[in-house]
């Protein structure tokens, strides 16, 4: 398709659209009438400049004007990519970047033919497509189209490239398939009128053209084997198209020289060859004429000096090396020319022997020898030599040359043909490798030098190094039979090294005495200019050999008459021309390779003095090579001798580095080495003068390399800081240190070094600034990144360094080298270094080496947030530079060839080590910007990602680039790189092929997004402006096995930045948003196909396509959020653990845990490197032979242990990157269900989401495999799943109600396996999730339980929440009380069906129990011991299992286990530490809150018969009674919290504290009182004994005046207790042994408590008190209306348990009337005066009314007015309505109805209690409002029965005895039937205040007018209304209770007493 569009586009190779008439006028018009823009709809006005611009672009490009518009447009849209350019710059930049896109394209489809050369390794398919294609296009007269262009095109940078481009196209064609003859004719003529550059080389694209052409006559096929030979022989035009010979061959023959006669020598050489190659070609008669003349055409081509013009214009060029293809051609036609015409050979080595003997003759005649001399075989040579002298792709072709006489022993050489001694090696081998053994033979002088150069050029590879080394070593042994004499050979190693002896022994004897001063400027003796060339020649070649092979190193080294370095280092000593002592050192350097000779090479030149490390007293001039620098090399202004001995410190420092140098004769070590490059040398390197200007940068380059090997290999140690003494000649004098100590040292201190570094850097950047060529500009580059990298190298080691020297005594000042960076640079007056620093960031492209150290430096100094301030003051200064900068970052972050990982399997190893440079440099940068953010503003950060400085952050306004200015941001950069794919199926590129940068990008966007300051401006460019969530979130799950770490923190990021997208537009109500991100990740219906914007973007080919992929959309798909859950796997591979032979493996560990550290993200992971060095350093101190001999098996298992090592380092990453996605999946999870508006996701929806999640995330971390690590996370997802499942369901469940369907349909509201429910209400049914969804929840949550074992009991305290919250399913909601529900007599209760509830509960509760005593175990346990929370929601969990385990095994288990006294013995301990919290100020309330749950748990267990007795029996009241807590009431401090003027929020007040532990002991009590009734008495017993011993207490409870809701809370409970246990029949049940005194004293205390009960009436009975209370209370602040409740509450409660304990006195004493106890004198005076009993009959209908209404407003929610709504809502959550959405609102609301109508029913039952009393009848008022936690509407009604007719009751009985059988004292029998009552009763005291009764007597004083008095009162008080009104709340209420018409039979009894006594 695409080709097809564009074939056009190749026809017409760079023809522009021409100009038009029209289009001029259209565009004259366009800034009125406006202009339409391809690809944009309607028509756009341009501004008047654009036009100008417009036609100046098409008059110079010859281009429409129209198309001339469109370029500048696009140059505008494209202008924040080059900042600094104007649109019209840009606009020229596009149009050549567009023809330079062309030309690409076209080479790179020529590149994909099929062909002869190389193969791309593409389908089949579709190499015959480009290959037809292309095809096409050269019968349309491609190369000649080529051509002409490529004459025409001028040059600049760009432009450059097109013409490269458009050459190579041709070169590829031609290596393919050779051109035609007359698209071979047409180069032949456009290289006609080639000329090379100024320094001599052809340029690359008639470098291309000429290989082209080249290649067009290349036979090397002919070789191969017969069949493929025939293909190609018709595939070669050469041979197939007539006339192709003749026309190519009378061209080349032409006399016509051509502009460079070289050039048309080395065609005419190729063409030669040819024609010879073709001659062999079995029948080629028809060309026979041609071939013949190929000897003429050879000859012809070597006249014009075809070797010379290879060696200096082709080879030299410098786009030769970069092509594999051009070596091989160029070494084909050498070896070609070798093989096929040896007899040309023959001939030129002939000719070279008469010119040798004619110039020998010449000088023995003294004459000047002859001009006229050829050279053609030494430039042979010198070609050969230069070719193969660089070695780039490792093809090693010289191999070809070298054909081993002998065969190998050594089976590490391979060669091509080496391996198998018998095979014989090809023609062309064997005569290659004569020519290079014949030529030496016998060589005359004037080639000596050449064939060495030759020698040296076929020597370069490890194999070719070995092969010359041999025959170096052949040539010069015995058995050649000495041709020349004794010498052997001359080219030999023995002829060498002998005459090297010779020239040393006569310099020696030469050799002055050391006083004779000018020695240095005598004439150099006894060697001529030839000679020393010739020296030079050879050891060259001798360091080309050893530096590729060590066997000859070694061999030559150990050698024992040759003995080089000791010869060498001789010769350095004498006084020899520097350029041949600097040939000397670099030999030296090459020896210096191995570790054992760099060892001997430090002594011998510490030996030797060639650098003077000793000065000798008696010397009076110092010597050796400072002073050659000085004084020789300065003068000369050249300096090979300081740069070969740089090289060759260089080399020693890495092979090996002895500590203790020089001992003996000075203090040991480096450090005069380090003094005389640091000061002489490096210091003094810019004022010198250099006759090379490239020079200069060379020496710079070669010390700081030296530099920064020894600073990289420096680690700070701690006697690095004490001074060491050494002894020398009887002194003492101080050790040196070691030289990275003293570099540290120079660059911690603003020392010369430091000056010297940095300015070398802004001189560096200023040069590259100019983007001009300049001398050196390499050894510049090189010399400024060693700069870089030790200030790398110093920030890296700095903190050590000065830890370490802060520790230590020594005396240094040393400042941190971010803060000498802040210094003012002295040149400019400004604190620009670190500006200078980043500025090589803009250099990236071009020397990416710079941009990463850059990098790695800012990233360094940029932790420190000081610096950061100050830094972004210097970047943002000057406006130019600022811009500068940004765009040097956005450019390190855009650099496009990044692909880390992925796709580097093609591409030379050079292009594999920038590609990783440049990704390493953008992982700084992102690493820098990541750092920044966590600093407070302003942050260099803020400044790279377009933010505000000047302003505040979060007003920032982000913008696309160019909008208003805005520039190409960092930010830009990031989205740019996450953008790449998002549009098509497979998601983000950069998630696969460079899975860390993108990893680092997503973690950059979250940190905006998470930051307060930036998350605004960021969240709504990325929604606005980019989509970038849902673009990025629709691709999710990422798939990348290999980069696993990596793509489990990528969706961490996204989804984290996902959480806070969806709370943000939650909270701004921005619903389109936040639906979308919902449905992307919850649907589970395909979507559409993905589209950039919902409008289906895609074409409509590819959408047909995706349709078709797609599914059936019938068919659902996973959720994403469960497919991200799937991606991540929960199995992780453990290494094998550690087999070791020789180390301790204990040891190891040791070492190894001693060498972990943290890293960048947090991870406790090792330092592998630390470790290394310590296991290496350990085997180094091994002493011994033994130890010898094992090192290499010692080092074996290091790199065992290291790899597992490695292994261990990623397992912890694993584990942190899955515990990472896991917590932010989770995390996105819980933002759905809590954060989003609830109606968003229906509740059916809801719940099956919730019920899909569990069941998955169950599944995946149940499976053996899962690591244990993450269970934390699932459990607390799951507790979140859970408590929203269990939050759906009730919300579905209470649903029905308020639609208005009846309480009838609750039956069904669960129950999933109801066949059908009713018709009418199909909303309510549990099927959303089902009931056996819920069980396998149930059993998986279990399961998860019990796999956590013994450990994890954090991970178990998640899940028992979760289990408590899926067991509140089963529980009841809240009913509100409507008191019809109860209307159904008891049978019809009995025996109606089993509601949902109680049967899912039956089936929950079979499942826990089938689990057994394995759970059991782990819950009790929990319960007993181990973490605080982990304890009280296992109790909380129990608490709710045994409630509703009817079989009671789970009670069975806990007390037959002993958990269950375990608990109750826990109490004395909890003693001591609940004293402790009653301080003022407590430590923590931990203690509190467990106690809490201990005693919630044991009053349930109370609230079952068998466990009350269970737990009597484990003695839990006498636990109680010893606790001393209860002991310690704090006094009541009205003025709040001691004087605070502010009570803390969440800390209660000691009082509240103490009540927090009082009243949990007070409910136990009341609940095993009223549950115990086979032990009743037993249990009121152990409560009495109790009440005792805290007897103080409970008194001065009962005597409280206080009147809070606490304290009357307080006294209700214990009213409550006193009322069953404080009863005179009690102490008959004690203890029998009870002697009389302590009886007294025990009926002591029940009388005192008796007395202060009754006196409570007299407080809370009077309607006035009450009254007050409430105004009193009006005035509190705080949440009043439920304060005013519980006070109410309390106050009934505690008259209603008043009154519950006066029946319980008189029942118990009176079996008959007659014995009645009267407990109140008979009086009711003080109610005739208010008028009580009808008051609180009034108030009871109030309620009612209100009641019935609430119950009103609850069925009709919906319609309330929202005032109404909010005043609700308020008063459940006092803070935050405004927040919360409309449906949530109304779930409040209802919650507070539901409580409100469950008040008014309490109420009511209280109200119906209105209590008669005799003496002071008191009318209580019920209270308003229930207390906070509703309790069950049963058990008010219990209550509510027995309290009215408690009441009524008391009343009837005290009127009768008065009225009936009470004798006034008036009369005569007024004596109490004492004696017996005081057996049964054993009272000592009167019971109230004023009833006086006086038992000692036994009388009660009782006048006859004070019963006369009663009777009037109560006719009074009990008059006809009362009455009616009683009975009618009887009609009204109580007949729904059992104790219907007990209160009418009362009142009949009461009226008929009044009544008879009126008789």
């Amino acid at each position: 398709m695409i080709l097809k569009k564009h074939k056009p586009d190749f026809i017409s190779l760079f023809r522009n659209p021409p100009k038009n008439v029209q289009q001029h006028e259209k565009v004259q018009k366009a800034s009125t009438e406006g202009v339409a823009i391809q690809g944009q709809q309607g028509t756009r006005l341009l501004p008047e400049q654009l036009i100008k611009e417009a036609f100046i672009l098409s008059d110079l490009f010859d281009i429409g004007e129209l198309a001339a518009v469109e370029l500048l447009l696009a140059g505008e849209h494209q202008q924040p990519h080059f900042p600094g350019l104007t649109r019209g710059l840009v606009a020229v930049l596009l149009y050549w970047d567009g023809k330079r896109c062309i030309a690409n394209s076209l080479r790179a489809l020529i590149q994909s033919r099929r062909g002869k050369t190389w193969t791309l390794e593409l389908s089949p398919e579709l190499v015959s497509m480009t290959t037809r294609f292309t095809d096409e296009l050269m019968e349309q007269g491609l190369t000649y189209k080529v051509l002409t262009l490529l004459s025409q095109i001028d040059v600049s940078d760009l432009i450059k490239e097109c013409r490269q481009s458009l050459a190579e196209s041709i070169f590829s064609w031609a290596c393919q398939s050779p051109l035609g003859k007359d698209d071979t004719l047409l180069l032949i003529g456009h290289l006609e009128r080639v000329t090379v550059e100024a320094n001599g080389s052809l340029d690359a694209v008639n470098l291309a053209l000429l290989m082209a052409l080249l290649y067009c006559f290349d036979i090397s096929f002919i070789e191969q084997s017969t069949e493929e030979r025939d293909d190609m022989i018709h595939q070669l035009p050469l041979l197939t198209e007539r006339q192709y010979i003749a026309s190519v061959h009378s061209r080349l023959q032409d006399s016509q020289p051509w502009k460079l006669p070289g050039l048309q020598a080395t065609v005419r050489l190729a063409w030669a060859l040819a024609l010879r190659g073709i001659s062999q070609l079995p029948d080629v008669t028809a060309v026979a004429e041609f071939t013949e003349a190929d000897e003429a055409m050879a000859e012809l081509a070597i006249a014009d000096n075809v070797f010379l013009f290879l060696t200096e214009s082709v080879v030299v060029s410098e786009n030769f090396y970069q092509d594999e293809f051009y070596i091989r051609r160029i070494h084909n036609l050498i070896t070609d020319f070798l093989a096929l015409m040896p007899m040309k050979v023959k001939q030129l080595r002939n000719r070279a022997d008469e010119d040798a003997r004619m110039i020998h003759m010449s000088m023995q005649m003294g004459n000047e020898p002859p001009i006229s001399l050829r050279r053609d075989l030494e430039h042979l040579m010198l070609l050969i030599g230069e070719l193969y002298r660089k070695n780039p792709f490792n093809l090693e072709l010289a191999l070809e040359y070298w054909c081993p006489s002998e065969p190998l022993q050594t089976t590490t050489i391979l060669g091509s043909y080496l391996g198998v001694a018998h095979q014989r090696p090809p023609q062309r081998q064997v005569v290659l490798s004569k020519f290079v053994r014949q030529m030496g033979d016998l060589l005359p002088p004037t080639i000596y030098i050449p064939y060495l150069k030759m020698l040296q050029g076929l020597a370069n590879g490890p194999q070719c190094a070995h092969y010359c080394f041999s025959l170096l070593k052949v040539n010069g042994s015995s058995h050649v039979e000495n041709i020349q004499g004794t010498g052997g050979s001359p080219v030999s190693w023995e002829h060498f090294f002998h005459s090297l002896m010779l020239y040393h022994e006569h310099l020696r004897k030469d050799l002055p005495s050391a006083d004779s001063v000018h020695y240095r400027h005598l004439p150099s003796r006894g060697i001529t200019q030839k000679e020393q060339d010739g020296l030079i020649a050879f050891l060259q070649l001798t360091s080309t050999i050893i530096t590729w092979s060590e066997n000859a190193r070694l061999a030559l080294c150990e050698h024992p008459q040759w003995t080089p370095v000791v010869v060498i280092l001789g010769l350095l000593q004498c006084s020899i021309p520097p350029v041949l002592k600097a040939e000397l050192l670099r030999t030296l350097a090459a020896f210096g390779k191995s570790p054992e000779i760099a060892a001997f090479l430090w002594q011998s030149l510490e030996y030797t003095q060639i650098l003077q490390t000793v000065r000798v007293p008696s010397q009076r001039q110092a010597v050796g090579i400072e002073v050659e620098l000085n004084e020789i090399e300065s003068r000369c202004e050249e300096y090979p001798l300081t740069r070969a001995f740089c090289q060759l410190i260089n080399t020693l420092v890495e092979s090996s580095f002895p500590s203790n140098l020089g001992a003996g004769l000075r203090p040991p070590g480096f450090d005069p080495y380090l003094q005389f490059l640091r000061d002489s040398v490096f210091l003094r390197f810019r004022t010198r003068a250099y006759r090379r200007a490239a020079e200069k940068w060379e020496v710079a380059e070669v010390v700081l390399e030296v530099f920064y090997k020894l600073l990289r290999d420096y680690e700070p140690q701690l006697e690095d800081f004490v001074d060491q003494f050494v002894e020398i000649q009887g002194e003492e004098i101080i050790a040196y240190k070691p030289p990275g100590f003293s570099l540290m040292y120079h660059l911690l201190n603003e020392s010369p070094m430091l000056e010297l570094a940095l300015s070398l850097l802004e001189e560096g950047v200023k040069q590259l600034d100019t983007y001009a060529p300049f001398p050196g500009k390499k050894h510049l580059e090189k010399s400024v990144q060693h700069c870089l990298a030790l200030l790398n190298l110093t920030l890296q080691k700095e903190n050590l360094f000065m830890d370490l020297l802060r520790e230590s005594q020594l005396a240094l000042i040393v400042s941190p080298l971010e803060q000498l960076l802040q210094g003012i640079n002295p040149r400019t007056k400004k604190a620009d270094n670190v500006v200078n620093i980043a500025r090589y960031l803009y250099h990236g492209n071009t020397n990416p080496e710079l941009a990463f150290e850059s990098a790695k430096i800012l990233c360094c100094i940029s932790c420190n947030t000081n610096i950061q301030i100050k830094l972004v003051g210097d970047f943002t200064q000057d406006q130019s530079i600022s811009q500068k900068l940004m765009a040097g970052f956005v450019e390190c972050l855009d650099s496009e060839d990044t692909d880390e990982f992925v796709r580097l399997e093609e591409g030379s190893e050079f292009e594999k080590k920038l590609a990783g440079i440049r990704h390493e440099t953008r992982i700084h940068i992102l690493n820098l910007l990541i750092t920044s953010l966590e600093r407070n503003p302003p942050s260099l950060a803020l400044y790279l990602l377009g933010f505000e400085l000047k302003k505040p952050v979060s007003t920032t306004n982000l913008q696309d680039p160019g909008v208003l200015g805005c520039p190409r941001t960092c930010l830009h950069a990031i989205l740019n790189i996450l953008e790449k794919g998002t549009e098509g199926r497979t998601g983000p590129v950069a998630v696969r092929e460079s899975p860390q940068l993108a990893e680092l990008c997503y973690q950059v966007i979250y940190q905006l997004c998470a930051c307060s300051d930036t998350s605004g401006p960021t969240m709504r460019y990325l929604r606005t402006s980019q989509d970038f969530l849902f673009s990025q979130l629709q691709h999710l799950p990422f798939s990348n096995k290999e980069y696993e770490i990596y793509m489990l923190n990528q969706m961490s990021w996204l989804m984290k930045t996902a959480c806070i997208e969806l709370r943000v537009t939650s909270l701004n109500r921005q619903r389109s948003h936040t639906q979308r991100l919902l449905h992307l990740l919850l649907d589970d219906m395909p979507v559409k196909p993905y589209s950039a914007d919902g409008e289906g973007g895609v074409e409509d080919e590819n959408r047909s396509v995706s349709g078709f992929l797609h599914f059936d959309t019938t068919t659902k798909v996973r959720r994403k959020i469960l497919s991200i859950l799937d991606s991540i796997d929960f199995s992780q591979e453990i290494p094998e653990p550690l087999q070791l032979d020789f180390f301790d493996r204990v040891q190891i560990e040791q070492v190894i845990a001693n060498c972990e550290h943290k890293n960048l993200r947090g991870q406790t992971v090792c330092n592998v490197k630390l470790l290394h060095r310590v296991l290496v350093a350990e085997v180094n101190a091994l002493q011994g032979m033994a130890a010898i001999g094992q090192r290499p098996l010692l080092m074996e298992e290091i790199s065992t242990i290291l790899q597992y090592v490695v292994g261990r380092n990623k397992l912890l990453q694993c584990l942190h990157a899955k515990r990472h996605v896991l917590e932010s999946w989770r995390q996105l999870v819980e933002i759905i269900l809590t954060a989003c508006p609830q109606d968003l996701i229906q509740t059916e929806d809801r719940q099956l989401i919730i019920r899909d999640i569990l069941q998955d995330v169950h599944d995946k971390i149940l499976d053996d495999e899962a690591a244990q690590e993450l269970m934390p996370v699932v459990a607390g997802a799951v507790f979140t799943l859970t408590a929203h499942l269990s939050q759906a369901v009730r919300t579905e469940q209470k649903q029905p109600l308020a639609s208005g369907l009846g309480e009838a349909h609750y039956a069904f509201m669960l129950d999933s396996s109801f066949a059908s429910p009713p018709a009418q209400n199909p909303l309510v049914d549990f099927t959303s999730v089902g009931d056996s969804s819920l069980h396998i929840i149930l059993k998986k949550l279990l399961d998860f339980i019990l796999k956590t074992g013994g450990g994890f009991q954090r991970v178990r305290t998640h899940l028992y929440g979760s289990l408590l919250y899926y067991l509140q399913i089963a529980q009841r909601p809240d009913e509100p009380d409507t008191l019809e529900a109860a209307k159904k007599t008891m049978w019809e209760r009995l025996t109606a069906p089993e509601d949902v509830f109680s049967k899912l509960q039956r089936e929950n509760i079979a499942i826990i129990e089938s689990y057994g005593a394995a759970l059991m175990e782990v819950v009790c346990r929990d319960a007993c011991d181990g973490h605080e929370i982990g304890r009280m929601l296992a109790l909380a969990l129990l608490d709710r299992i045994v409630s509703v385990d009817k079989q009671q095994q789970w009670l069975l288990y806990l007390s037959n286990s002993g958990y269950l006294k375990v608990l109750v013995d826990s109490l004395v301990e909890d003693d001591h530490t609940l004293q402790s919290l009653l301080t003022p100020q407590p430590p923590l309330l931990k203690a509190l809150y467990t106690y809490e749950s201990k005693m919630a748990f044991l009053t349930r267990v109370a609230k079952i018969q068998q466990g009350a007795l269970e737990l009597l029996r484990s003695g839990v009241i006498v636990r109680l009674a010893q606790c001393q807590v209860y002991d310690m009431r704090p006094e009541m401090d009205s003025q709040g919290m001691f004087g605070m003027r502010d009570p803390p929020v969440f800390i209660p007040t000691p009082v509240d504290r103490y009540r927090q532990i009082l009243l949990p002991a007070l409910r136990l009590c009341q609940v095993i009182l009223t549950s115990s009734m086979a032990q009743h008495l037993q249990a009121a017993g152990q409560v009495l004994q109790f009440l005792i011993s805290h007897s103080d207490t409970i008194q001065a409870i009962l005597r409280c005046q206080d009147v809070s809701a606490g304290s009357l809370q307080e006294l209700a409970l214990l009213t409550g207790i006193i009322s069953k246990a404080a009863l005179p029949g009690i102490l008959s049940e004690l203890d029998v042994d009870i002697n009389e005194g302590s009886l007294m004293e025990l009926q002591g205390h029940i009388g005192r408590f008796q007395r202060q009960c009754l006196g409570l009436l007299s407080r809370f009975g009077g309607s006035d008190r009450l009254r007050q209370f409430k105004f009193q209370d009006d005035n509190v602040e705080g949440d009043r209306v439920n304060k005013k409740d519980e006070i109410e509450l309390a106050m009934q409660q505690i008259c209603a348990n008043v009154m519950e304990y006066c029946q319980s006195l008189m029942m118990q004493s009176s079996p008959t009337f007659q014995h009645a106890v009267c407990l109140f004198t008979p009086s009711l005076s003080e109610t005739v005066n208010r008028d009580g009993p009808r008051q609180a009959a009034n108030d009871f209908f109030s309620y009612y009314d209100s009641h019935r209404r609430s119950v009103n407003k609850l069925q009709n929610v919906e319609q309330l007015p929202p005032d109404e709504i909010k005043e609700l809502c308020q008063s459940v959550m006092p803070a935050g309505v405004d927040k919360i959405s409309t449906a949530q609102k109304y779930v409040l609301a209802r919650r507070r109805l539901v409580k409100l109508i469950n008040n008014r029913a309490k109420l009511l039952s209280l109200c119906s209690c209105i209590l008669n009393k005799i003496t002071e009848t008191r009318t209580l008022e019920t209270a308003a409002q229930c207390p906070t936690v509703p309790t069950s509407f049963s058990a008010h009604l219990a209550a509510s029965g027995e309290t009215s007719s408690t009441c009524l009751f008391i009343l009837w009985r005290h009127l009768e005895y008065y009225l009936l059988h009470c004798t006034p004292t008036d009369s005569q029998d007024s004596l109490f039937a004492s004696r017996t009552l005081l057996k049964s009763r054993r009272l000592q005291d009167s019971f109230a205040s004023e009833a006086n009764m006086d038992f000692r007597s036994g009388l009660t004083v009782v006048s006859q007018h004070d019963i006369d008095q009663l009777q009037a009162d109560a006719i009074n008080a009990f008059g006809e209304s009362l009455q009616k009104k009683l009975l009618d709340i009887e009609g009204l209420y109580s007949k729904v209770r059992s104790r219907y018409s007990f209160i009418q039979a009362l009142v009949r009894r009461v009226r008929g007493l009044l009544r008879i006594s009126r008789n």
